[in-house]
């Protein structure tokens, strides 16, 4: 069984937050990819560091959007 590396992670969430304009939570994207609760918030602490991704915060939760160039 092939295991996906981090960046083939990191590659299906920008994939993701690009395709939906409405932006998306932690839930949400880890349930939509298949991958752990824990590896979301990793990936996009590093996409946000890298400016590519703004956070909203709606009530408890916090919307992920893709940065448009």
């Amino acid at each position: 069984m092939h295991q996906c590396t981090m960046k083939d992670k990191k590659e299906s969430v920008i994939r993701l937050l690009k395709s939906n304009t409405d932006g998306w939570t932690i839930l949400e994207i880890a349930e939509k990819l298949k991958i752990s609760r824990n590896t979301v918030p990793v990936i996009l602490a590093e996409l946000k560091g890298a400016e590519l991704i703004r956070v909203r915060e709606v009530g408890k939760a916090k919307l992920h959007y893709w940065k448009e160039k």
